[in-house]
């Protein structure tokens, strides 16, 4: 595991300090690296060879899937519209915690139709679309309309192609949450009748396989989309749930068993490899083990900033949901058992005392930290690695120190602080017992 630079020196080695003059502004953020022949070329020959073939993969396939989209319109056809996103807390249509013969229903089965009209060639899903409204048409894109209705100028988040965007992702539990529900449908539907599932199933899970990097992890979006999106991606659970799906495909029954067995022997080797690059992205401060980054650099594992107000930073959210994944492992290896030891003693070390976020919607004041004697634990969302302090960003770039220094609509519009955290540090408190420090 490689050292990792703290956030005041990454700045400094990336010519990140030449910051406006403006109070409280410690940086600027820049954009996370793609992956590109460019940097391909620069690796060592035998990950040359690999990423380069990941990377031509990503590239074949993308085509593929422009190319069947366009074959679905007739010579002069106007493409249907885009679907219709679901956002701002609409539900997918695909609850998994229903009782078991409800995944039997007409009302699941049609959801699980509308499902497999999704897929995209590749095998993915694209993320917010609700999944119990009509089948997709012929030649209607995969994807609803995912760009940010606030893009600025250079913005990390502006689509290379504004009509081709997130085709394929793990984003918001995407793909992920598809096949899971898929699998509770098949199960109840034998034979001739659960076909059409079964196969979307395999297809689904050989696209996490295609997806997963030479180093284990998974990107935001497959096939590559630039950016951040290449990033090896622990926000939203997308490299843990995935190793999790994978390693129910490798268990034995469940809703996968009828997978070939080479399959499920691809899907176990792949869930390992997943847990290395989890360890191997554990950001280390002056030689001790600390929490993770929102993203790592698909290359270097160092932490990469995400939009605009994301900073290169240890996040206190995915260290938690890494360490509630790595602690419901049945067989922890010593590296494992390390690795949450030390994760979980970064989490108590950063934990802020007798403060609260409090404001919100219709609060003139807006959302902001206050003193509050006997609050719960509440963590920063980021922290510098160099200082280990909370670190802020805004939509012009800017970092800051301080979390008032925001812009008002960043400053409320983002979950800056939060007790969620707390969870693991509970957790870890009982599965401590059971594992002791080496």
């Amino acid at each position: 595991m490689k050292t990792r630079l703290g956030l005041a020196t990454l700045f400094a080695s990336a010519g990140l300090l030449a910051a406006p003059a403006t109070a409280g502004v410690i940086g600027v953020n820049t954009p996370a690296d793609s992956i590109t022949a460019t940097r391909l070329v620069a690796l060592p020959a035998k990950e040359r060879l690999a990423w380069g073939a990941y990377w031509g993969k990503s590239q074949a396939q993308e085509r593929e899937d422009r190319a069947a989209l366009a074959a679905e319109l007739k010579p002069g056809q106007v493409a249907q519209p885009k679907p219709e996103g679901a956002h701002g807390g609409q539900g997918s249509g695909m609850p998994l915690d229903r009782e078991t013969a409800w995944y039997g229903s007409a009302e699941a089965r049609h959801v699980a139709d509308v499902i497999v009209s999704f897929q995209t060639p590749a095998g993915g899903w694209s993320k917010n679309q609700n999944r119990a409204g009509a089948l997709r048409l012929p030649g209607q894109p995969y994807a609803s309309d995912n760009n940010s209705r606030r893009l600025t100028e250079d913005d990390f988040d502006q689509a290379s192609d504004p009509d081709w965007g997130y085709v394929g992702t793990l984003d918001n539990g995407a793909t992920i949450t598809e096949l899971r529900f898929l699998g509770k449908v098949a199960a109840q539907a034998p034979g001739a009748a659960g076909q059409s599932y079964r196969r979307s199933i395999e297809r689904g899970v050989r696209y996490l396989l295609d997806a997963q990097m030479p180093n284990g992890g998974w990107p935001q979006v497959w096939p590559l989309q630039g950016g951040y999106h290449d990033a090896v991606t622990f926000n939203d659970n997308a490299v843990s749930d995935a190793a999790a799906l994978l390693t129910d495909v490798a268990g034995v029954g469940g809703d996968f068993a009828f997978l070939p067995a080479s399959v499920r022997a691809k899907a176990g080797q792949a869930a390992a490899r997943a847990r290395a690059c989890i360890l191997a992205a554990q950001i280390r401060v002056d030689g001790r083990l600390t929490g993770w980054g929102q993203q790592a650099d698909p290359l270097t594992l160092e932490p990469v900033a995400g939009r605009n107000y994301e900073p290169p930073a240890l996040a206190s959210g995915e260290s938690a949901d890494l360490l509630l994944y790595l602690m419901s492992l049945p067989d922890p290896t010593p590296a494992e058992v390390a690795a949450i030891h030390a994760g979980a003693a970064w989490l108590k070390a950063t934990a802020l005392r007798d403060k609260a976020w409090v404001g919100g919607k219709g609060d003139p004041q807006g959302r902001r930290l206050v003193n509050q004697p006997g609050a719960p634990p509440i963590w920063s969302r980021y922290y510098g690695v160099a200082d280990q302090k909370p670190v802020f960003g805004d939509r012009d770039k800017t970092l800051h120190d301080d979390v008032s220094d925001l812009s008002p609509e960043r400053r409320s519009g983002y979950a800056w602080f939060s007790t969620a955290p707390q969870k693991a540090v509970e957790v870890y408190a009982g599965w401590a017992k059971a594992h002791p420090a080496p």
